[in-house]
């Protein structure tokens, strides 16, 4: 908070995010959620420590937030979303769904949090060079960083390179380009959809990105992780108007649905009562629907607009008729 006077002698009090402030609380949670796991505890101080993630980090906001318009993708939002994969992480464990690591036997619990961790944190560095591509950009720049990370750690050359392709696999798929095949994976992907509260739209809003993202990122005041009723983890999302809808259908839903989580997991979303006039008071997630409670009583059930994998099966189509010739046998 900043007070300041205005040429006209009007004292005003400017309200700025604590970035600071926030990754130190952050890093707190995080260390909190690694204090059992030395190996994961090590990796990760090693990680925000480290000077190429750091540049990448910063990078990588450069482009999204600077050049595109579009929400944080820097440091910030590594750290949240870090320590919701950590949260999220522990729920599963806790209501009995064993990891990949864990069920194909390659490492244990230490093993599956360094790995979440990693790749959470590293999820977003390829928008440094393009937003389109990022992940496999990622996938590429996050490997150096990755071995140096690892190679103190796992002195066995054949173990670090199982550990290390988890940690590519939830970076290449965190955002369903492909979805994930694992556990881990899906984490990664889940987490990433869960910064989407107006703290991360805000900035993009002032840098002058005044569009759907921005304008809904805004309408969303909380994201709440904790257990479930039913399933293991219940993901609450608190909202001061209908818009933010948009946020959890384009950017959270389709995660929960076209990942491994999309059994253990339930979404819901509600909007406050004091918030602007209200279209829509509560939603959850029902398979690959939303059951939408109206302000006017009324219930409504609709399927999820999953744009980007509308875009994907598009692609993939033209692609396999492209493929075949008059009689039908490929080319």
């Amino acid at each position: 908070m900043q007070e300041m006077t205005g040429r006209s002698g009007q004292r005003t009090i400017e309200f700025a995010t604590p970035r600071a402030k926030l990754i130190e609380a952050l890093g707190a949670a995080i260390r909190e959620d690694l204090r059992a796991y030395p190996l994961a505890t090590a990796a990760f101080e090693a990680l925000i420590r480290d000077p190429e993630a750091l540049a990448c980090w910063d990078m990588a906001n450069y482009i999204t937030m600077r050049k595109l318009g579009y929400n944080d993708h820097g440091r910030v939002h590594a750290f949240v979303t870090g320590a919701a994969s950590l949260a999220i992480l522990e729920l599963l464990l806790e209501g009995g769904v064993r990891p990949d690591l864990l069920e194909s036997g390659i490492g244990d619990e230490q093993d599956v949090f360094l790995v979440v961790i990693l790749s959470t944190m590293l999820h977003d560095i390829g928008n440094q060079v393009h937003r389109v591509g990022h992940e496999q950009h990622g996938v590429h720049l996050a490997r150096p960083i990755i071995d140096r990370l690892l190679e103190p750690l796992y002195p066995d050359v054949f173990k670090r390179t199982k550990i290390r392709a988890f940690i590519l696999h939830g970076i290449d798929c965190h955002d369903l380009n492909p979805p994930p095949l694992t556990v881990e994976g899906g984490i990664v992907a889940v987490a990433d959809g869960t910064d989407i509260t107006k703290g991360r739209g805000r900035k993009a809003f002032a840098l002058g990105s005044v569009d759907i993202h921005s304008i809904s990122a805004l309408a969303v005041d909380q994201v709440v992780i904790t257990r479930g009723d039913a399933l293991p983890v219940l993901i609450d999302v608190t909202m001061n108007n209908s818009g933010g809808i948009f946020q959890v259908e384009e950017v959270l839903a389709p995660k929960v649905i076209r990942s491994p989580l999309s059994r253990y997991v339930e979404l819901r979303a509600r909007t406050r009562p004091q918030g602007d006039e209200q279209i829509v008071s509560s939603v959850r997630l029902d398979g690959d629907h939303f059951v939408m409670n109206l302000e006017s009583g009324e219930r409504a059930t609709v399927e999820v607009k999953d744009s980007q994998k509308r875009v994907q099966e598009a692609v993939a189509g033209s692609l396999i008729t492209g493929s075949l010739d008059v009689h039908g046998e490929g080319r």
